[in-house]
Formats: structure tokens, C-alpha cells, sequence
């Protein structure tokens, strides 16, 4: 433990074979209980691309998600009974639930169909669920009529190339950092974490940072 210059120097010539394991004082405890409640204070640091996004993010009141390599890592593994199974994070599952309860919907859009979507839609009662759309805009434009949103007031997080017109229309283009290289150099932010590694969750919370509203919901957590 680094020693704080307020507390004390003990004897130099003390050595763990004297006196056996070295201990902190409870001096040096004090300082090192005080050094965490600073750090506890400090704001998360945030990146340039990060904040640059903020403008964008506040408009947010529609996400919409791709699946593979997004929700998940991409993998897809086959069942002996002829199914498949996705991994999710649960990480990526408590942003959505704080976004949805801040007023803001989730949807999902995928070209592939899958039983393991279907139940994780349930469980986090996402709003927008389609699977195996061949036209993702077409989709959209069928969510646009029903909910009454612009373009500017919607993101979408994806992945790959089928991706790509759909990013290119909404308000807020965004993709975790597994995407390919084409569609990283055209959404407005790229995550630091990849697909089914947290990208979701740390989209959530930059809706909810650009919106006024990820601090105070932290503190219902303290």
C-alpha cells in the first residue's frame, strides 16, 4: 500500500522477519478508505467520440437492435434436436431495462428466426420484435408509421452489410466494435465493447447521458 505523507513513518529498521507481515496502520487505512470515497465521486471518464455523440443521442425515443453480433457475439450453435442457441449478456439486459423504464422503446430486427430471440424479446418486453426480415427498411418504415416517430428520434445499432441502409436512414447510427470496417466508417459511434460483450448496455447509457438522466439513476442504485 502506497503511504499517505499525513500519516506517520514507522521505524525504518523494522523488516517482516522482525516483527512478521507488514500491516497498514490504522492511519493508512483511514487515508486509503478516504482515497476510495474521492474516487467514488469522480465522474466515469468519457471519450471525445463518446460526448461528440451526445447531441445525437438526446433525441433518442426509438432503439432499435439487430441481433447476431450485436445482442450476441455472433455465434450460433446448432442443438442435436435441430434448434440453435444464442448467448446474451445480462449486462445488455439491465441497460435496456433502465432505457425502457426512462420512456425510451427497444425493438429488435433480424433477418434470421429464433426461438432463443423470441423468449429474450419476452423477457425484456421490448416493444418491436421482427424476425426474419429480408428488408429491414421496409420494417422500418412499418415501425415509423406505427409509432409516430421521425427518423432523428430513432437509432439503430448493427453490425454488418445488411445493416448498412438501414444505419444510413435513422437519427443515430451506431455499432459495436466487432462491426466490419464498412459500417464502423458509417454509423456516428462505435462502441468500445463488441457485440454480446456489453456494446448494448454502454449504447443505453449514452441515450441516458445525452438525455440528463444516467446519474440519477445511478444513485437509485447507491
Amino acid at each position: 500500500m502506497e503511504r499517505n505523507d499525513s500519516c506517520p513513518e514507522r521505524d525504518g529498521k523494522e523488516t517482516e522477519s522482525d516483527y512478521g507481515p507488514r500491516y497498514p496502520s490504522d492511519c493508512e487505512l483511514t487515508q486509503a478508505l478516504l482515497e476510495r470515497a474521492r474516487k467514488r465521486n469522480q465522474p466515469v471518464m468519457r471519450s471525445a467520440e463518446w460526448k461528440k455523440a451526445l447531441s445525437r443521442a438526446k433525441e433518442i425515443k426509438l432503439l432499435l437492435l439487430d441481433v447476431d453480433g450485436v445482442l450476441t457475439d455472433g455465434t450460433i450453435t446448432y442443438t442435436p434436436d435441430g434448434g440453435e442457441s444464442k448467448g446474451f449478456n445480462t449486462q445488455d439486459g439491465f441497460g435496456l431495462r433502465i432505457l425502457q423504464d426512462a420512456g425510451v422503446d427497444v425493438g429488435l430486427i433480424t433477418a434470421r428466426t429464433s426461438e432463443a430471440v423470441t423468449r429474450r424479446a419476452h423477457d425484456l418486453k421490448l416493444q418491436y420484435v421482427f424476425q426474419g426480415a429480408g428488408n429491414k427498411n421496409t420494417v422500418y418504415e412499418e415501425i415509423l408509421g406505427k409509432s409516430g416517430l421521425r427518423p432523428l428520434q430513432t437509432a439503430y445499432m448493427g453490425d454488418d452489410w445488411l445493416d448498412l441502409q438501414l444505419l444510413n436512414r435513422v437519427g443515430f447510427a451506431i455499432a459495436p466494435a466487432n462491426a466490419v470496417a464498412e459500417v464502423q466508417q458509417r454509423v456516428h459511434y462505435v462502441t468500445s465493447h463488441s457485440g454480446g460483450r456489453g456494446a448494448v448496455r454502454e449504447a443505453c447509457e449514452l441515450i441516458l447521458e445525452a438525455r440528463g438522466e444516467l446519474a440519477a439513476i445511478l444513485r437509485k442504485f447507491i
